[in-house]
């Protein structure tokens, strides 16, 4: 299989939606039921996700990371005692892995849009589930919304749920295939035709989060999670 080919985040994109709690609570809400075990996260970033997600109920949490700065910085969080004693963290891809390492759930939270060959990545993912595991991803919807910040920060591609779909393992299981975030998607559309604005700045991250994601977690809802500007997927190891 090939290596799959992973671009480094941009820091200050990471920091500045590590602000967007309600967001992370709200797709959090939806995981969670699947954090069990052994869990790997891949492209944990600087860490927030590990913050949000990771609650030391699990028995093994292994952050994987390509960037050193960003790895450093999860290095430090354990190291200060504010992430559970259950998280450890690797410098590298998941190609780093021994074949033999199995988990029960793999996230992908905000990651497969920096990956090149993304069908592979999950292909590997997929072989590093424990059976009955589960691939937990979230990627940025509507190639139509890509925008110059989607480009900076090296995204190579934004989803549909259908072409999310298109790359999961095809002997995966479907649990969930939808959209989150309505309202936000609204938003987007409207900078995207409008505002012209290429990057979100800190006062937008707050009103988002603290205005729109509420809204949103009811409207997604009425609207049966067929609109939004995040797709969710969660696939299971038959």
């Amino acid at each position: 299989m090939p290596t799959p080919d992973v671009t480094h985040y941009i820091g200050d994109e990471l920091t500045l939606f590590e602000k967007a709690t309600n967001w992370k609570s709200y797709y959090g809400n939806k995981l969670k039921p699947y954090l069990k075990g052994r869990v790997l996260e891949v492209g944990a970033g600087i860490g927030g996700t590990t913050l949000s997600l990771c609650d030391g109920t699990q028995t093994d949490w292994l952050c994987v990371e390509p960037d050193a700065a960003l790895s450093t910085n999860i290095q430090d969080l354990l190291a200060a005692g504010k992430l559970p004693a259950c998280c450890r963290v690797h410098t590298g891809l998941l190609a780093d892995l021994p074949a033999t390492d199995l988990y029960n759930a793999i996230l992908y939270i905000d990651v497969i849009e920096h990956i090149e060959h993304d069908a592979a990545e999950l292909a590997a993912a997929y072989s590093h589930l424990a059976l009955g595991g589960v691939l937990l991803i979230i990627v940025p919807a509507h190639q139509w919304l890509f925008s110059p910040f989607d480009e900076a920060i090296g995204h190579f591609r934004r989803y549909s749920r259908k072409s999310l779909l298109r790359v999961m393992p095809p002997q995966s299981k479907i649990i969930e295939a939808s959209y989150l975030d309505s309202v936000g998607m609204l938003a987007s559309t409207a900078n995207k035709l409008l505002l012209k604005q290429s990057n979100p700045t800190l006062k937008q991250i707050k009103f988002w989060d603290t205005l729109m994601v509420p809204i949103s977690r009811v409207t997604d809802k009425l609207l049966f999670h067929n609109f939004g500007k995040s797709v969710l997927v969660i696939a299971q190891k038959k």
